[in-house]
C-alpha cells in the first residue's frame, strides 16, 4: 500500500516528465517529416534552376529526403531518452545482419549511384533493358520507372537494369532505318533501284547527311532482295518507317514491278482405277 501511495504521489511528476518528452518527440518528428520533404523540394528546385540532368536532379532529391529522415528518426529516439551512441553502435553490431537481409535493397542503392554517375540511360530516353522496353520517367533511390509505348508504367529494379545490357534508342541524335525490300526475279533491277531512290531523295523525314544506301544484297530463293537503309531524327523513326514502307509498296505497284509472296503449286495426279 505504501509503494502504491508513493506512486500515485509521483503520478504527476512522471506524467509532466515523461508526457513532454513524448509530446516533443512527436513535434520533432513530424517536423522532420515536413522538413525532409522541404528539403526534397529545395534540392529539386536548386538543381533545376542550375538546368541539372533530370535523371540526377531525381536521384539526389530523394537522397536529400532520406538524409533529413533518417536524422529525424535518431532526434526523436533521443528525446524519448534512447541513448543514440548507444543505438549507433547497435546498428554498428547488427550492419553485418542487416546487409545480409537488405542485400538486395543495397544492390539497387548501388545500382542508382552508378546510374547516376556513368548515365547509361536518362529521363525522357527510350531504351531496352532486363527484358522490357519503354521511356524513363524516374530513377529513383532503388527502382528506376519506365513507361511504354501503350502507356503502361514499369518500375524495375535498379540492379536488374544495370547488371544486364541496356539498349539506348536515345541516346543518339540520329537513327538508321533498316528494310528489307524483296522483288521478282522478272523485275528489272534499275528500275526498281531507281523506284527506291527517288523514294527516299523526296521523303521529308529522310536526312541527306549521312547519306542513305540502297542495293541489292541477296538472290534469295524465290524474290531479289533490295537492302533500303535511311538515316532520320530519332524521334522521326516510327512515323519515317511507316511512311517509307507505304509509299515503297504504292511506287512498285505503279511501276508493276511485283513484290513476291508465298505460293502453292498443288499437282493432283489421276490414279488409274483399281479393277
Amino acid at each position: 500500500m505504501d509503494n502504491l501511495e508513493g506512486l500515485l504521489k509521483q503520478a504527476p511528476d512522471l506524467v509532466m516528465t515523461y508526457g513532454l518528452k513524448i509530446l516533443f518527440a512527436l513535434i520533432i518528428f513530424f517536423v522532420g517529416k515536413y522538413f525532409s520533404g522541404v528539403a526534397q523540394k529545395l534540392v529539386r528546385k536548386l538543381l533545376n534552376s542550375r538546368k541539372i540532368d533530370p535523371t540526377v536532379v531525381s536521384f539526389v532529391a530523394n537522397l536529400a529526403w532520406a538524409v533529413v529522415f533518417v536524422f529525424t528518426i535518431i532526434a526523436t529516439l533521443g528525446q524519448i531518452g534512447v541513448q543514440t551512441a548507444s543505438l549507433v553502435a547497435v546498428i554498428g553490431a547488427a550492419g553485418l545482419a542487416v546487409g545480409l537481409a537488405l542485400q538486395g535493397s543495397l544492390s539497387n542503392f548501388a545500382s542508382g549511384v552508378l546510374m547516376v554517375l556513368f548515365r547509361p540511360c536518362r529521363v525522357g530516353d527510350y531504351i531496352e533493358a532486363a527484358g522490357i522496353a519503354g521511356t524513363v520517367d524516374e530513377i529513383t533511390i532503388f527502382s528506376t520507372k519506365l513507361r511504354t509505348p501503350d502507356n503502361k508504367v514499369i518500375v524495375a529494379p535498379n540492379s536488374s537494369i544495370m547488371n544486364g545490357t541496356i539498349t539506348n534508342y536515345s541516346a543518339s541524335e540520329n537513327r538508321r532505318i533498316d528494310l528489307v525490300i524483296g522483288v521478282s526475279y522478272s523485275a528489272d533491277i534499275a528500275q526498281t533501284k531507281k523506284v527506291l531512290t527517288d523514294i527516299l531523295d523526296n521523303n521529308q523525314y529522310v536526312l541527306k547527311e549521312p547519306g542513305y544506301t540502297v542495293g541489292l544484297s541477296e538472290l534469295a530463293n524465290s524474290s531479289i532482295n533490295f537492302v533500303v537503309r535511311p538515316w532520320v531524327k530519332t524521334a522521326d523513326y516510327w512515323t519515317a518507317r511507316f511512311q517509307i514502307l507505304e509509299q515503297i509498296k504504292n511506287s512498285l505497284d505503279a511501276a508493276n514491278i511485283e513484290i513476291p509472296f508465298p505460293q502453292m503449286d498443288i499437282h493432283v495426279k489421276q490414279l488409274p482405277e483399281s479393277k
